[in-house]
């Protein structure tokens, strides 16, 4: 798939002359100087990695095209498998299975659950066990959980189903974001975290085209809504040998690229100042997360986001429907909002890229998703001229899909050492968790079809993620202002420019780190944010 890879390369910046730069050899003896304008050498372990931006290129377009691929393929098949429930609901699932009252919500509200209870084992399990393992066992697990689901025939069968569907998909996110943690540079992260996280468009189209089609089969012993649980759950199985054979470790064993390449790919990395990956669990690195006031608030941004989406994740057909239109021109006018989902996905995340703000992009993002939830809440329903209106509305909210990878992106740049990386996603997932839990109960069916109970309560909450937003970027700001100072006491310069932002690779990524001890840089051990003097925060 190589539109792929050449989509998510911003445009280099041109160089502007040749520049000479200090190294130092792998004794550290003598200085070397080497024009590093078409050429950046570093000094890594015993031996000089030649690393050119030809080099950079090739090497991440390789990493797209194996890697990129895999994680958006199989996050597009969970986000599938999650987002047909809503379409189920409005094909027979609620009176083939008897449900009353509450208790579709607690249905929908069941697989989170689960997976908040799993997070700290999930935590331990990124770790511990390789990717190549790990995921190909969770995509298993989440798919014969969906292949069951037309076997469900009351209440309890589906609860006990979707908290094991929930329970395998609960290492998907933190695993993911870790994955492209080490894979990517941190100025390209936002873009590979918008491809994979972009499925949820998506998944949209793909289910709501699923559904529309399986909703017209009449002569089958199973229903509509079981058919489409068993389709999407039969592609998800089928799909585990393939992930096994193409997904690679980590960069040291990576078979898509050479010995020569696999240096360069982790010579390229080291500016991200993330610290090394071990597979060793360091308990300070948790103990710190409770001393992070970052952390506490990247967790309230998760939890604030997610629980907005369930307005769209499981009640979006209902509400659509509500609007006035049968279950068929509800579920097609799904496509055009995945669309959407999809294009606020990409734009967002190019726009926080090219801006290096993550902040602003994601206040930016914030205010069309309270205007969609404003209009739904104000206009009345059951009028033609207003029916256009509302649905606008319902676009709107959209944007909401936009927020979440700019935060995993956020929360990647701003973490630093990999047992704290892997926790602190893990509580990401666990926000999130929440936030689908809390938000699938937030809608009652009493209030159906206007649910504006519901409504309200979400507009709030996005308006204290507006506050939220604006508080973190202000903590950052206090924290690079103390790791200068920090710097300064270690006879380090003031100022650090972060070389990991920019779309050009350049021999300033290691320069200090090999000045001060060749071959051991801060990014060559696993330090976390808070104890690297040399981690320069995003916002």
């Amino acid at each position: 798939m190589p539109w792929i890879s050449s989509f998510f390369h911003p445009a280099r910046v041109a160089r502007s002359g040749a520049r000479y730069q200090p190294l130092h050899d792998a004794m550290g003896d003598d200085t070397v100087y080497q024009q590093s304008d078409d050429i950046q050498d570093a000094v890594m372990g015993n031996h000089r990695v030649v690393v050119t931006e030809g080099d950079n290129k090739r090497i991440r377009q390789k990493t797209d095209k194996v890697i990129l691929v895999i994680l958006v393929w199989v996050y597009f098949l969970q986000i599938l498998d999650k987002t047909v429930l809503g379409f189920s609901a409005i094909y027979g699932l609620q009176h083939d299975t008897h449900l009353t009252g509450n208790q579709y919500s607690l249905v929908g509200a069941i697989a989170p659950l689960a997976q908040l209870i799993w997070q700290p084992f999930s935590s331990v399990l990124i770790v511990k066990v390789p990717p190549r393992m790990l995921m190909p066992l969770l995509v298993l697990g989440w798919g014969i959980a969906q292949c069951l689901m037309p076997l469900c025939r009351n209440l309890a069968h589906l609860l006990v189903d979707r908290f094991f569907l929930g329970l395998f998909e609960a290492g998907c996110l933190p695993l993911f974001s870790i994955i492209t943690g080490q894979w990517y540079r941190r100025s390209e992260q936002p873009l590979r975290v918008a491809a994979w996280y972009g499925t949820n468009g998506l998944g949209t189209i793909a289910a709501a085209l699923l559904s529309y089609g399986l909703g017209h089969v009449t002569n089958s012993r199973l229903a509509s809504w079981q058919l489409i649980f068993l389709i999407t759950g039969l592609i998800t199985v089928i799909t585990v040998p393939w992930i096994y054979w193409k997904l690679d470790n980590d960069i040291s064993s990576a078979r898509f690229l050479t010995p020569k390449e696999r240096s360069q790919a982790q010579e390229r990395l080291r500016a991200n100042q993330t610290g090394a990956h071990t597979g060793k669990i360091n308990w300070n690195h948790v103990s710190e997360i409770f001393l992070d006031v970052k952390t506490y608030l990247f967790i309230v941004m998760a939890l604030a986001n997610n629980l907005g989406a369930q307005v769209t994740n499981i009640f979006g057909p209902l509400i659509l429907s509500g609007l006035g239109f049968d279950r068929y021109k509800t579920t097609l006018l799904n496509i055009p909002f995945g669309v959407v989902q999809w294009l606020i996905i990409i734009l967002t995340a190019y726009a926080a890229s090219k801006t290096r703000r993550k902040s602003l992009t994601l206040l930016g993002m914030l205010f069309p998703v309270l205007t969609g939830l404003v209009m739904l809440y104000l206009l009345p329903r059951g009028e033609s001229n207003t029916t256009g209106l509302l649905l606008t509305g319902y676009y709107f909210l959209a944007f909401i899909f936009g927020g979440n990878p700019l935060i995993v992106s956020w929360i990647l740049a701003n973490t630093g050492g990999e047992t704290k990386r892997a926790a602190v996603m893990s509580l990401y997932n666990a926000a999130t968790s929440a936030g689908n839990i809390i938000g699938s109960l937030l809608f009652d069916s009493k209030d159906a079809p206007e649910y504006l109970p519901g409504l309200k309560s979400t507009m709030g909450v996005f308006a204290a993620m507006v506050a939220v937003v604006l508080l973190q970027t202000a903590i950052l700001v206090l924290l690079n202002k103390k790791h200068s100072a920090m710097r300064v006491r270690n006879g380090k310069p003031a100022v650090m420019k972060d070389r990991s932002m920019e779309d050009e690779f350049t021999v300033d990524d290691m320069q200090e780190e090999d000045e001060a001890e060749p071959g051991r840089g801060t990014s060559l051990q696993d330090l976390t944010d808070r104890k690297n003097d040399e981690f320069v925060y995003v916002y």
